[in-house]
């Protein structure tokens, strides 16, 4: 209880030093939430992982998408037209993306080299629910984001704040869900520290700031298409250096998965480039508002003075005469 104490005395004076170079409290409070989801979302996954195995852990990220969308739509951030194929689709997408995770939790199936049918473990079971739990966290995470980045708008700084708060309540969480809170703290193996620092710096640090910086270049659905590339990468590479088993069950989950969420994706690219098309319509509008003041301006200036002085006005006159 001691650590505790000591987190929340550093939370205080994290936050009125924050509070001191303009930070809003608002905004701290949005950041606090989104980090409170990732940092329940890492303990599921990480969770879901141990029990599980890596490809079936990183094939289930691919629900994220889906269940975000569902999110979206039943608070109201998302439109659903059931007249639309679009909606249509974000739906069916959705759908299709849970049941390929369900697949993938539930049928472990005979495997890829043998024969032998090997149902469902517990600990692949729980597995399964535990990364299903994590993709529905960092749904909502990226629900959160989108006040987060109104109200906070350096990628850099936001990516630091969210890890530095999401690292008090994992500790915290650690706090109330390990009974040997001190234990756990402690290598078991120097190979251990490689693998922590990686985590922290490229897996959570580096990735979020190169997320966020593409999301803002490409935007979103950009980003999202390459999300799938990590289930093959981690599925290969488990593989040959893990020596991991394959099942069908795995495989035929992941694929589903994967479909689905591009079933998603092709729904969402409608709604990316109609927000593009409004961007380059209201762009439009004001350079020509801009052009049209400049003109006015312009012609003012050209006419200030008559395009035939009173002299030679009088002038021609006399001759007309």
């Amino acid at each position: 209880m001691v650590l505790v104490q000591l987190f929340y005395s550093l939370v205080d004076m994290a936050l009125k030093t924050a509070y001191g170079l303009g930070m809003r409290p608002i905004a701290f409070a949005l950041l606090f939430l989104a980090s409170l989801a990732s940092a329940t979302g890492q303990y599921f996954y990480f969770m879901g992982l141990q029990l599980a195995s890596p490809s079936m852990a990183r094939a289930t990220t691919n629900l994220a998408p889906g269940i975000t969308f569902a999110i979206a739509a039943v608070i109201g951030l998302e439109k659903v037209d059931l007249r639309s194929s679009r909606s249509i689709a974000k739906i069916v997408g959705t759908v299709v993306c849970l049941a390929g995770a369900m697949l993938m939790a539930f049928f472990k199936g005979p495997k890829l080299l043998g024969a032998l049918l090997l149902p469902a473990t517990d600990d692949w079971v729980r597995g399964g629910i535990y990364l299903m739990g994590n993709a529905f966290c960092f749904s909502i995470w990226y629900i959160l984001q989108v006040p987060v980045c109104k109200s906070y708008l350096d990628p850099l700084s936001l990516a630091t704040w969210m890890c530095f708060l999401a690292t008090l309540q994992c500790a915290v969480m650690a706090f109330f869900l390990e009974a040997n809170y001190i234990e756990i703290w402690k290598l078991a193996s120097i190979w251990e520290l490689p693998c922590i620092l990686y985590g922290g710096v490229f897996a959570s640090g580096a990735n979020f700031f190169m997320q966020s910086w593409c999301i803002s270049v490409k935007g979103p659905l950009y980003s999202a298409i390459f999300t799938p590339l990590s289930a093959v990468i981690t599925t290969i590479l488990s593989t040959l250096f893990l020596h991991e088993e394959l099942h069908i069950g795995s495989v035929l989950g992941a694929i589903v998965i994967i479909l689905g969420l591009y079933v998603v994706l092709w729904g969402k690219a409608d709604d990316a480039s109609s927000e593009g098309l409004a961007i380059h319509s209201n762009d439009s509008e004001s350079i020509l508002e801009q052009d049209c003041m400049g003109v006015k301006v312009e012609s003012g200036i050209n006419l200030s003075e008559p395009l035939l002085s009173s002299e030679n006005a009088d002038a021609d006159a006399s001759r007309r005469q």
